[in-house]
């Protein structure tokens, strides 16, 4: 759907402090496989993504987001976005091919949030255990939840304004759904779309370079409520049990990691289209945004990041 040629996110590279411990959750209990590991990371992907990797797990005293990163269309769309972010005011670095396993090269910059932002074309295709002749629906042993890709990552900043505009002016995303405040609407939260789901990526007014959570897609409801049963099984807290979004109308349930990343594995929504107008709500209706059975937000919610 974009036209400046970013096809969807690609990969997010978490802070584990646990190290042992996160990879066993990420492996077993979220039910990613492993692809690869090096000195100081362990490289994963959901079974129904194509691609070498989604999430890097990476040893850390911290927990948090190191980066996040989108895929491209080829490495002409990789020149020219660097030359238009560069004219946004963005420093832009080129990350070498192979700095991280499978990885191509890429370019990384600084959103005005605060967050490392990458952009990349080349990575190694591994593919699906499910093949690309006659393919069943789903692989046989699939373990733990088993979400079918990364989704999408609410990230919180102090400047949602200007990061919206580079994703929407430079970056070709469409803002999908926005929170702004009743008096001055002034923007609050931003949901923005590359593809066609209901958010690819999304800002939260907060402190900066933060993460708030990261997403998989889970492919039915009943997915999202057999993963609140496995994550009880294995005495995982919930911080929120399956409900609705009315941002985005998705079905969704949130836990935490073994650091303290949090997680979502979530289903539901709607297309995006290029010419979708943007949905607005007001802060006073925050709370049925985000949880539209309870319609108010608990202190956990609103308060932890990483």
């Amino acid at each position: 759907m974009n036209g400046n040629g970013i096809e969807r996110v690609g990969r997010i590279q978490l802070r584990v402090h646990d190290f042992e411990q996160s990879v066993d959750y990420y492996s077993n209990i979220l039910g990613l496989d492993v692809t690869g590991q090096d000195d100081n990371r362990v490289y994963l992907k959901a079974w129904d993504e194509w691609d070498h990797h989604s999430v890097i797990l990476e040893k850390s005293d911290y927990s948090g987001m190191d980066h996040i990163a989108f895929k491209v269309t080829n490495h002409d769309v990789l020149d020219k976005l660097e030359r238009k972010i560069e004219q946004f005011g963005c420093d832009v670095k080129r990350v070498s091919n192979q700095s991280r396993l499978g990885e191509g090269e890429a370019i990384r910059f600084i959103l005005p949030t605060g967050h490392t932002f990458e952009l990349y074309h080349e990575i190694d295709y591994v593919g699906v255990p499910t093949g690309r002749l006659n393919p069943h629906p789903w692989p046989d042993g699939l373990r733990g939840i088993a979400p079918h890709r990364l989704d999408h990552a609410l990230l919180a900043g102090d400047d949602v304004d200007t990061t919206m505009r580079l994703f929407t002016e430079i970056l070709g995303f469409v803002q999908t759904e926005r929170v702004v405040s009743v008096d001055s609407e002034q923007l609050i939260a931003s949901f923005l779309s590359t593809s066609m789901t209901g958010h690819d990526i999304a800002f939260i007014k907060g402190p900066n370079a933060k993460l708030h959570h990261v997403g998989f897609y889970l492919g039915n409801w009943y997915e999202v409520l057999k993963a609140a049963d496995i994550l009880a099984r294995n005495g995982i807290e919930i911080e929120v049990t399956p409900t609705r979004h009315g941002i985005t109308r998705g079905e969704t349930i949130y836990f935490f990691d073994p650091s303290g990343n949090r997680n979502e594995v979530c289903t539901g929504g709607y297309a995006v289209y290029s010419d979708f107008p943007t949905i607005t709500w007001t802060e006073d209706k925050l709370g049925q945004g985000i949880f539209y059975h309870r319609r108010q937000l608990n202190e956990t919610f609103s308060s932890v990041f990483s």
